[in-house]
């Protein structure tokens, strides 16, 4: 298997910090969410398969006890959110103020598309000796 299960070795990427979500671009155009929680990395594909804006510029959601499937991160604009651990959708943030002006356009502009889907989600994982990072697909 790819270097012992581990998934394709990727370079040129900096790790997200404690708390926050980052986004990684590679060859072709291929963007992921990373994000870090409590020193455990997570991904799923960069773009919202819902409205197609920049996940990594959402929220990530590690603590709220009102979502399951932790941790989760909510799209910017039509905040919907997906579990970083599985990519499963799930239920939307509640914004108010400009921000929910625009998440209630988002909706409603993108209602007749496929409003359940899942996004990819990928597993990181760092060796402790080298500092190398590998991700592969769930």
């Amino acid at each position: 298997s790819l270097n012992n299960g581990r998934g394709q070795e990727i370079t040129g990427v900096t790790l997200p910090s404690p708390g926050t979500i980052k986004g990684w671009e590679f060859g072709d155009k291929k963007v992921m969410a990373c994000a870090n929680v409590d020193g455990q990395f997570y991904a799923v594909q960069g773009d919202c398969p819902r409205c197609g804006f920049d996940l990594w510029r959402g929220d990530l959601i590690s603590d709220d006890p009102a979502f399951e499937d932790l941790p989760r991160v909510a799209c910017p604009t039509c905040s919907v959110t997906f579990s970083m651990r599985s990519g499963l959708y799930g239920p939307s943030i509640k914004r108010t103020g400009l921000a929910g002006f625009v998440s209630g356009l988002a909706k409603t502009a993108t209602a007749n598309q496929a409003s359940q889907r899942n996004c990819d989600a990928f597993l990181i994982s760092v060796d402790s000796d080298t500092e190398r990072v590998y991700c592969r697909k769930k």
